[in-house]
């Protein structure tokens, strides 16, 4: 038999979903009945019901799964099909296409690979260093392109500075033993991963659950939340979390005793010699990044009374189109971005995020999240950030299982009708739910870098778990402490008052 033979079509697992999805649906639909509920919100339940049973068990790709709004919502009377359809051509979405395609520019001309190397040869080649070198590298990083392209960049230089280090141990051409170069590869590895996902935190493109928040909060409230809003808030995390996961990691689970190897500083100086000097091609690449990167920051505050019609979708576009437009100097008959690389959009992304803003319409127009938040008010009497901490800790926890982006779907919603049943700013609870969603540092399933890094070889299960475990319960404090303390001095906010 071939391996293709041998394999199944369906898990159990995902038979599970495929059975149980459709049979909430039908149940609740059909037979149950929610006092105060409308015909319309209860087929709008039921078809999350299967949507979300779908995403946590993978039935099928979770970006098909995503789709099924277009199907359940129209046919059910939950929401009529244009009303549906709309909400995936959302301006959320192309947003992060046209972040999506600068990354891909920079991919393509190897400029995230000379950024991360500058970075990491700025901080030092010692070993403690080192590790902070790349997690600042892999975290900058993962604030404008995909965590999982960042982390699979990433892992091979790390790869080549822990075989120098173990070469360096086996020959005893050093004073690093097996065990400090086994330490030091966990460390390094596990510092990509989680520098990856918190990275991800200081920008509205840089995790989907950031932006599906903006695109939610559009949605429900027809409020827009701006790029450099959302970075006032996001970018102090990310220091936070980066600085406490790096003493944790070369301070605490993997203590170093000695910190320096020969030929670390070697490894990078090979790598940067490779990649030779910066090609017209990658000025290019970088003067558009920094452009947009500064057209997103300034646009609340300058651009806005210049271009009233501008918002940071539109600057996203711009951005990526310019790219477009730009000849090769190296490459005659070519252009800096082409349709051919183009094609490597994450179009599932894409689709999830239209499948969740479908749902947060279908919760908002017919009723469903006011009526969620009437069943929760029993909540009022909870100390506030007791809540906050509760949903932080519960949301790390499904993401562990399921992707970010489906939980964060299945959840905004349910966040913004909670804060209205205890008469709290929603942004309170939602951003907690989103910054959660993004906080999943305990298993390899639980995100792409944890997966990347875990392929490497050098991480058991148990590694990742033990170290993971410690820095989920700093993400719950962190983030409640955030949510508490500068969340009302960057948005500008009360916590205490649903404004809606």
């Amino acid at each position: 038999m071939t391996e293709n033979t041998q394999k199944q079509a369906y898990n159990r697992r995902q038979i599970v979903g495929l059975i149980l999805g459709p049979l909430l649906f039908i149940v609740t639909l059909q037979f149950l009945s929610f006092p105060g509920m409308s015909a319309e919100a209860q087929a709008i339940l039921a078809s999350t019901l299967w949507i979300a049973t779908w995403w946590v068990t993978e039935a099928i790709p979770i970006a098909a799964t995503a789709l099924l709004p277009i199907i359940l919502f129209p046919l059910t009377g939950g929401l009529e099909l244009g009303d549906t359809t709309s909400a995936y051509g959302d301006d959320i979405i192309f947003l992060f296409m046209g972040g999506f395609l600068i990354a891909l520019g920079m991919e393509r001309w190897n400029l995230h690979k000379r950024i991360a190397l500058t970075i990491i040869k700025m901080v030092g080649t010692g070993l403690n260093r080192l590790i902070l070198g790349f997690m600042i590298a892999t975290a900058f990083l993962s604030m404008w392109i995909s965590n999982t392209a960042t982390a699979m960049m990433m892992v091979p230089i790390g790869s080549a500075i822990i075989y120098k280090m173990r070469e360096s141990a086996e020959t005893n051409a050093s004073e690093v033993s097996q065990a400090e170069s086994d330490k030091f590869s966990k460390a390094l590895m596990l510092a990509i991963a989680y520098s990856a996902s918190i990275g991800g935190l200081g920008t509205l493109i840089g995790t989907p659950p950031n932006a599906l928040f903006a695109g939610v909060v559009d949605n429900l409230f027809n409020v827009t939340v701006s790029f450099a809003t959302w970075m006032m808030f996001g970018v102090p995390i990310v220091i936070i979390l980066l600085t406490i996961a790096w003493f944790y990691l070369v301070k605490v689970a993997f203590r170093l005793d000695i910190d320096e190897f020969p030929g670390g500083k070697s490894v990078i100086d090979d790598e940067m010699k490779e990649i030779g000097s910066m090609s017209t091609e990658e000025k290019f690449v970088l003067t558009v990044f920094s452009l947009t990167a500064l057209a997103w920051i300034s646009r609340s505050f300058i651009l806005q009374d210049l271009l009233p019609g501008i918002d940071d979708a539109v600057i996203a576009i711009t951005g990526a189109l310019i790219l477009f437009l730009i000849p090769s100097k190296n490459k005659k008959g070519e252009f800096i971005m082409d349709w051919d690389t183009a094609k490597g959009l994450p179009w599932g992304i894409l689709l999830l995020f239209g499948g969740g803003l479908a749902i947060a319409a279908g919760f908002s127009d017919t009723g469903l999240a006011e009526w969620i938040g009437e069943q929760m008010t029993g909540l009022q009497g909870l100390n506030f950030v007791l809540i906050v901490a509760i949903i932080t800790a519960i949301v790390i926890l499904l993401t562990e299982i399921s992707s970010n982006t489906a939980t964060a779907t299945m959840l905004l919603p349910i966040m913004a009708s909670l804060a209205s049943a205890i008469q709290v700013h929603p942004y309170s609870l939602m951003i907690a739910g989103a910054l959660a969603a993004s906080c999943a540092f305990m298993l390899p399933v639980a995100t792409p870098p944890n997966a990347v890094v875990f392929g490497s070889g050098y991480l058991r299960i148990e590694d990742m778990a033990k170290a993971g475990l410690w820095l989920n319960v700093v993400a719950v404090i962190i983030i409640t402490a955030a949510i508490y303390l500068l969340l009302p001095l960057t948005f500008g906010l009360d916590l205490f008052n649903y404004p809606f």
